[in-house]
């Protein structure tokens, strides 16, 4: 039978749920133990499709083309389970389901409630999730904090669970904040006690406590945890702040860890094999040979995990090349207020990412063109492609009014244009160009020289395409079109010849990319930048 364990957060948002999570399943598979994981999102959103990057963040998408929350990206950087749409599920998702099951006459006039409907089909996608990925274990993480009115149904679904498969079948870790108060000089448990009193409430009783600290806890501190938490001492688990997030699982192993959770499923304890996690991962994060850096000109900047798989991508691509990459978080309206010299100069590469709507559009294109002439190595991802396709056809084409008809509808070279399929769709959720498609590589281009085969398949989330109409006239000028999706003959990848590396791809291969197996695309434009 599948072993199950929840995880839930308490005292403040932010604590970093998904990444203890993803360490859980690491040190689970260095036992040789399947683990697949699923994150459950408190919004009533259907999914984060269209919610905004500065309320959600990053879209992650799967292979299967489910556009999910971004923790699940951590989920498959940290392990070998492979993300689909049964993984992550949303109060929205939860309740269509319920609600489209009561319009067909299924519950045969029953009244629908909280309990059993919706918690039975939350547990309903907790099985399916188990099920699909053949998983020894699945983990699955309760979005939100404890206290939310927003997560009570995904808490009470959580607390049937040991009912419906065994004690030793689940095990609940609860993360939580140890704060320090630097005017006392004191470590305060008290905002732990509260949050698993309110677990408790709920009628959970964690097994495992994750304490998030700046402070090392003492042995007192721990007893003190241990007794008002009713949890035993040995699960008291300290989760400093750690230099680089990969080291997360190694500093809960040490801690014997996975030595509980294998004592509460009764799994046999062997032992773990972190140590290439640690020398060919972590040790080359914190003592790296060399430095560049890299602006990332987008229009997202200010938030962080707007654009989280794109940052870890670039450090994967460090640790194979033996770098710090320090990134220069640049925004794509600064650029149109003060000019690319003034922002861009002296950097070793630009990357300009994905994103919707004509704001910050110029200065995106201004960045491309400065890469362009300056020799200095570009990487462009899904509206990155496109608008360096814009900036190529407007200054090595003359035609001046290229442009997309996502920002100009009405332009006379539209460059980028919508697909015929995309026309008349009304609801932007889930209708875009998703998932996994593969890729024509065109041999002696320099993405042949990157992947070293013909055929990639690449992940994408994107309802715009490049304009066929204008291939010609763009390949006469030095356009390298090296990258086609066969089946439609659609543009995937563009180069520009005579440059140490510019490529610009429709797809987005950060969602590839591991700390131990970085994406080629990612591995030499960092290779690139060091030469520069």
């Amino acid at each position: 039978m599948t072993k199950y364990i929840f995880t839930t957060g308490g005292v403040i948002s932010s604590l970093g749920k998904g990444i203890a999570s993803a360490s859980i399943a690491k040190i689970l598979e260095s036992h040789k133990i399947k683990v697949s994981l699923m994150k459950l999102d408190p919004y009533i959103n259907m999914d984060p499709g269209t919610m905004n990057p500065y309320q959600h963040g990053e879209v992650y998408v799967t292979e299967d083309g489910a556009e999910t929350d971004l923790d699940l990206g951590h989920y498959e950087r940290f392990t070998n389970a492979r993300m689909t749409k049964f993984n992550n599920a949303t109060t929205g998702q939860v309740y269509n389901a319920v609600l489209l099951r009561e319009r067909r006459g299924d519950y045969l006039g029953q009244t629908i409630q909280v309990i059993p409907h919706i918690t039975d089909e939350i547990k309903d996608r907790i099985k399916k999730a188990a099920q699909t990925s053949d998983a020894d274990v699945l983990i699955v993480e309760i979005g939100g904090t404890v206290g939310d009115i927003e997560s009570l149904p995904f808490l009470e679904a959580a607390r049937q669970f040991r009912l419906d498969v065994g004690y030793n079948n689940t095990l609940y870790i609860h993360l939580t904040l140890i704060p320090y108060v630097r005017s006392a000089g004191e470590i305060k448990t008290k905002p732990t006690q509260h949050s698993v009193g309110k677990l408790r409430e709920i009628g959970i009783q964690p097994d495992v406590l994750l304490c998030r600290t700046e402070k090392e806890l003492s042995d007192d501190i721990k007893d003190k945890i241990s007794l008002f938490c009713n949890v035993r001492r040995e699960a008291v688990i300290e989760a400093p702040d750690a230099e680089t997030i990969y080291e997360v699982p190694l500093i809960y192993n040490a801690q014997g860890l996975d030595k509980i959770l294998l004592k509460h499923f009764g799994i046999k304890y062997k032992a773990t094999d972190l140590k290439s996690w640690k020398t060919d991962v972590v040790q080359k994060i914190l003592n790296p040979k060399h430095e560049v850096t890299i602006a990332v000109v987008g229009k997202y900047i200010g938030l962080q995990d707007a654009y989280k798989s794109i940052y870890e991508s670039l450090t994967h691509a460090g640790i194979f090349n033996d770098t710090k990459v320090i990134i220069k978080r640049v925004d794509s309206e600064d650029v149109e207020k003060h000019g690319a010299d003034k922002l861009l100069g002296g950097l070793s590469g630009i990357l300009v990412p994905g994103g919707f709507g004509y704001r910050g559009i110029e200065g995106k294109i201004k960045a491309i063109k400065y890469a362009r002439e300056h020799k200095i190595p570009f990487f462009g991802l899904c509206l990155g492609m496109q608008c360096a396709v814009i900036e190529f056809a407007r200054n090595r084409c003359a035609l001046k009014d290229a442009n997309s008809t996502e920002f100009s509808p009405d332009t006379k070279n539209p460059v980028i244009s919508l697909l015929d399929e995309q026309r008349g769709i009304k609801d932007m959720g889930g209708t875009m160009r998703l998932g996994i498609y593969p890729c024509e590589i065109k041999k002696g281009s320099t993405a042949y020289k990157a992947y070293g085969k013909e055929i990639v398949m690449e992940r994408h989330r994107h309802r715009y395409e490049f304009n066929n109409k204008y291939r010609a006239l763009m390949s006469k000028n030095g356009l390298i079109f090296s990258g086609i999706y066969p089946n439609k003959n659609l543009v995937e990848m563009v180069e520009v010849k005579d440059h140490p590396y510019f490529i610009a791809v429709q797809y987005h291969p950060e969602f590839k990319s591991k700390p131990d197996k970085p994406h080629p695309l990612f591995r030499d434009f960092i290779k690139a930048a060091l030469k520069k």
